[in-house]
């Protein structure tokens, strides 16, 4: 048995459904049973109990007239029927990879959604992450022991990186008969939650295996947001008011605040944004350069000697090949397979330190602040501990319903069924001929550190921007820290 063909549906009007398995898909013939919802008086409330078969939420909401209807995926909720009785579930729950606020808020849900909705009382939560499968770490979750969870930081179970054998962990699931599994951590988790499917069905065991998208960096394709980011972007405020204040209250001050930001500059972008106090965002997506017309060092100084102070937000990802030694941090890899980053909020702040005591044009007092670990060990606030509670019940209501290999997530403020071939085709990163960053770099007034020539048409008579806009990539020039003329990219 292959790996899963994508199930996809088309309709009319260039209508696409890219669904999600079925248990039914590989185990012909299983029963289906009565949904306990239906005798929930919580829901009695309700005046639709399910979700009806047809219903799906379109990936892209702004169209043309004539555009096609576009791709759809499978709406979330509770079905009719079930393919579980409550008494036969044995599910078990997993967090993996780094912490991020409201894990234990989905860890609660989990295990009260099971049991008060679908009077699942066998829930086991694996501790250490994908080792623990075999490891044959277990503790039992009930209502009772996860009940304030939701209010500590980090993770009851625990996590770790890397430990993913797909042998062992399915042995494992085979073995304890365990036929739900909700696996929560970012995109590499997600990737080894699908392995784990398709050996689950290889060996056509009835076990839904769901996933529930996490990573501080929002860098998850196709969906809204991933949780914990509000939470993060909140938390970041403190960070940066403490870099203004320090900046502010002394001459040619400057706050210097390295936030997380691996490969995608969403938490650095958002924080800047909101807080109105920063004077230049660098992110991955938008190289730059330090000396030179246009570079950092002289947009410093302007801005020093315009206002007095200034604040620099820096996601960890930025600028990371112009550290020294990068080619040597490119072969190092860390136990999830990414990239040990060098710490560029120390570089940049002693290079900042350096030019200007070399220069002699102004006498500057630097502050750099790293809350890095802080912003991810926070609880939840009350808008996450809300996400976090519809994600958890939505993969609940799939589970149960017997969709199996895929992600609960949110897609235009609708929650989904999205296959896991989705959710790992690629990164989502911010596009830097977006709107939102037209938005910050009216905020902060930076400059953009690249030159794309506008006026260059392609084949089609197409000019740059209306390319970029098309979601291909443009060569423009770029102006190192040396001051040398290179190619950059910019998509």
């Amino acid at each position: 048995m292959g790996l899963t063909e994508p199930k996809v549906v088309s309709g009319p009007s260039g209508y696409v459904l890219e669904d999600v398995p079925h248990l039914s898909d590989y185990i012909p013939d299983l029963p289906t049973y009565h949904n306990p919802l239906q005798d929930n008086p919580a829901y009695s409330v309700v005046k639709q109990y399910f979700v009806h078969v047809d219903d799906t939420v379109p990936q892209k909401v702004v169209v043309h007239k004539d555009s096609p209807r576009g791709t759809h995926f499978r709406r979330a909720g509770p079905r009719q029927k079930v393919y579980f009785e409550s008494d036969e579930v044995q599910a078990a729950i997993v967090t993996c990879g780094g912490l991020c606020p409201g894990l234990n808020t989905v860890i609660r849900e989990l295990v009260c959604g099971l049991h008060h909705m679908y009077g699942v009382t066998r829930v086991l939560g694996i501790e250490g992450g994908y080792k623990g499968f075999y490891s044959r770490n277990t503790i039992a979750l009930t209502p009772s022991s996860v009940n304030g969870i939701h209010k500590r930081g980090g993770t009851i179970l625990g996590t770790s990186r890397g430990g993913h054998d797909t042998n062992k962990i399915v042995d494992s699931i085979q073995d304890r008969g365990i036929n739900q599994v909700y696996i929560i951590g970012g995109d590499g988790t997600q990737k080894g939650a699908s392995v784990i499917f398709e050996e689950v069905r290889r060996r056509g065991l009835k076990c839904s295996v769901v996933g529930i998208p996490k990573t501080i960096d929002n860098d998850i394709p196709i969906i809204d947001k991933s949780f914990g980011f509000d939470t993060a972007v909140e938390e970041a405020q403190r960070a940066i008011n403490a870099a203004h204040v320090e900046a502010e209250s002394v001459e040619n001050g400057i706050g210097v605040v390295k936030l997380m930001g691996r490969d995608s500059g969403f938490i650095a972008m958002y924080a800047t944004l909101a807080s109105r106090d920063v004077d230049c965002c660098l992110i991955p997506e938008s190289p730059f350069y330090l000396e030179g017309p246009g570079g950092l060092y002289e947009y410093i100084e302007e801005r020093l000697k315009e206002n007095g102070h200034m604040v620099i937000v820096i996601a960890e990802g930025a600028g990371q090949e112009l550290l020294s030694a990068s080619m040597e941090s490119d072969k190092k890899k860390d136990a999830s397979g990414n990239k040990v980053l060098l710490d560029v909020g120390l570089w940049i702040s002693q290079n900042i330190k350096d030019y200007f005591a070399r220069e002699k044009t102004l006498a500057i007092t630097l502050k750099y602040i790293d809350p890095t670990y802080m912003i991810r060990a926070v609880p939840s606030n009350a808008s996450d501990n809300v996400y976090c509670t519809l994600l958890a019940q939505s993969a609940v209501h799939g589970a149960m319903a017997g969709y199996t290999g895929y992600t609960s997530g949110l897609v235009n403020g609708r929650q989904t069924y999205i296959p896991f071939y989705r959710i790992t085709e690629r990164r989502n990163n911010v596009v830097i001929t977006d709107r939102m960053w037209a938005r910050l770099l009216s905020s902060t007034n930076q400059p953009s550190f690249i030159d794309v020539e506008v006026s260059n048409k392609d084949e089609n008579g197409k000019n740059s921007l209306d390319q970029l806009a098309d979601g291909h990539c443009l060569e423009g020039t770029l102006v190192d820290e040396n001051g040398s003329i290179s190619t950059a990219i910019a998509c």
